[in-house]
């Protein structure tokens, strides 16, 4: 039998944690993760950015690595895959103006499946709007669209995680251990020693 699939939304300037880290644990549990992005096929590479935390009013910005697509965008079919990964960094502010975007968030979400957004993620789901009624968290400065979205924004701890039904959420990547765990969770994985 194949290896349950995850599908996840890559773009330009994606934070580099939010998307080697997630990719990498997935792929630890055994599932195949189909790393996508808008009009670039398996093979091609986005850029990412490393965003720290070094006392500055907001995050400090420097050039990450060249992450590698793993599937084509334009073959994405929803129902392929057991759940959604969406990381943060710059890439969400633009990704979340592609309709098909929107569209595939929107299917996971009325399917109830397990999605795992952190940081500036939750611009997507905001704008794909699947918020109403739902508690989530992000990095801070994007508080005010999660409300305007009509979701219950939650102030946590940087490494923390918020999980509302079949959605899991962080502000950052020092939640990757809480958020990934509870992802693993929505996706019916067990980890024990």
């Amino acid at each position: 039998m194949a290896d349950p699939k995850i599908l996840l939304l890559a773009g330009d300037f994606v934070e580099d944690y939010e998307i080697m880290v997630p990719f990498q644990t997935l792929q630890t549990l055994g599932f195949q993760v189909d790393a996508v992005c808008p009009d670039k096929k398996a093979g091609d590479k986005v850029r990412t950015a490393i965003h720290d935390f070094e006392g500055d009013q907001t995050y400090t910005e420097k050039p990450g690595h060249n992450f590698t697509l793993t599937a084509d965008f334009d073959s994405v079919n929803p129902a392929d895959y057991a759940g959604l990964l969406i990381p943060g960094g710059r890439a969400p502010e633009y990704l979340r103006l592609n309709e098909r975007v929107l569209e595939i968030v929107r299917i996971f979400m009325k399917d109830n499946k397990p999605v795992a957004a952190v940081c500036h993620g939750l611009q997507i789901l905001a704008a794909a709007g699947v918020l109403e009624g739902r508690s989530c968290t992000a990095y801070p400065a994007c508080a005010p669209e999660v409300k305007v979205a009509g979701g219950t924004y939650v102030s946590t701890e940087i490494d923390a995680s918020v999980v509302d039904g079949n959605l899991v959420t962080s502000p950052a990547w020092p939640a990757h251990p809480a958020w990934l765990r509870d992802f693993a969770k929505l996706l019916g994985v067990t980890i024990s020693h």
